[in-house]
């Protein structure tokens, strides 16, 4: 108990993970939010991850905070690294400068040997679970294992002290399925970045598209199992229902060139950041997200600050955050043909949509990722006290 009792008011924390911006997903900006938070609260952070292919050369990181380990491209998703196994170099670093606390955000061979790393110094450990592997699995090939990627995840978060979750649905799934100590940790979203007041006629004309018409909106990796051929459907149906309908696509990833070459009538912009994004997702009208393995979907919660009335299947974020038809559109898990028919219907909702975006605007500015930030602390420091005792 001494050692809680000496860090109270500043933390040493070590965030391990195979992701981490400038890489683009909601992992990497997920945790970009939570060391932001824990170092303006005067915490300490160190960091472990992979050293990143496009953007790391050999030598170019001083930051002493800052551990790359080796990692190698994780099959069928181009673009993202796996950290190779760091035991030994782990044990080094942490027995000279040991962290009060440990929190692997992702559960690959560089997660697992910090884990053990972590457990032979008696460190206590947080794991979070980020992404939904195990669903991932039958979108590359290997289906026939899930069931075993599932039995690796149980055993890998069941050694730490919290799994962390963003909602109440995947805290009773994973329960069910044998985890234990599960925790709640919802996500937040910067309203001052993804604002209304980012909408441009410009961008707008970059795209084709003039103030009449109603533009469809994705953001999110062009990757199979982000079910984007969904996203298409609906808005040649859509189109069908209203000439005025053009779609436009944000993100990169193994799909991209395959589905440019197919649709020439949508926009793709590839990878966008900060305002540009943000000027994108408030100058669309609708935001459509057909993907059935999100474990949250932070653009959700973007598209909702930036004024956009969204529609998504009714789970992770946009079941907790979306009422349909108050400030967005819910469809029931899985019903595709219900998710065209839906869109075909909002066609026909001009008049209603603007009081319905302002609404999403409303409801998601309660959710600051301060607080969220406040709460993580106190997970951490809890799970020191478990281990101490």
């Amino acid at each position: 108990m001494d050692d809680i009792s000496r860090n109270t008011d500043r933390l040493h924390i070590c965030v391990v993970t195979e992701t981490y911006p400038p890489e683009v997903n909601g992992v990497a900006m997920t945790l970009q939010r939570f060391v932001a938070g824990l170092l303006q609260t005067g915490h300490s952070v160190s960091l472990v991850r992979p050293r990143q292919q496009y953007y790391d050369r050999p030598g170019c990181c001083n930051n002493p905070n800052v551990t790359l380990v080796r990692g190698m491209p994780l099959p069928g998703y181009h673009g993202i690294h796996i950290g190779l196994p760091a035991k030994k170099r782990l044990l080094r670093k942490w027995h000279s400068a040991r962290p009060d606390v440990i929190y692997i955000a992702t559960e690959g061979p560089l997660g697992k040997s910090a884990l053990n790393a972590a457990r032979r110094l008696d460190i206590p450990v947080v794991s979070g679970f980020h992404t939904n592997f195990h669903s991932y699995a039958r979108h590359y090939y290997i289906g026939l294992v899930q069931h075993l990627v599932l039995g690796y995840l149980r055993k890998f978060h069941n050694q730490t002290a919290a799994t962390l979750v963003p909602d109440e649905k995947i805290q009773q799934k994973l329960q069910d399925d044998g985890f234990r100590n599960v925790r709640v940790l919802t996500r937040g979203v910067d309203c001052d970045l993804f604002t209304p007041q980012r909408r441009d006629e410009n961008v707008r004309q970059g795209w084709g598209a003039n103030k009449h018409d109603k533009v469809l909106l994705y953001v999110g990796r062009l990757a199979a199992e982000k079910n984007i051929e969904l996203f298409v459907r609906a808005y040649r149906v859509m189109r069908l229902a209203d000439s005025r309908v053009k779609a436009v696509i944000i993100g990169d990833g193994p799909l991209y060139k395959k589905l440019q070459a197919d649709n020439h009538d949508v926009v793709f912009c590839g990878l966008q950041r900060g305002k540009t994004l943000a000027a994108s997702y408030a100058s669309a009208d609708l935001f459509v997200f057909p993907s059935l393995t999100e474990t949250f979907g932070n653009v959700t919660l973007e598209a909702m600050a930036s004024g956009l009335a969204v529609l998504a299947f009714d789970y992770a974020a946009a079941s907790q955050h979306i009422r349909d038809g108050v400030n967005g559109y819910l469809v029931q898990y899985g019903d595709e043909k219900g998710f065209v028919s839906k869109a075909v219907e909002i066609t026909k909702y001009t008049d209603a949509m603007a009081e319905l975006r302002q609404r999403a605007r409303t409801h998601v500015k309660q959710h600051h990722w301060g607080n969220i930030v406040t709460r993580f602390t106190a997970i951490l420091r809890d799970s020191m006290r478990v281990v101490a005792s």
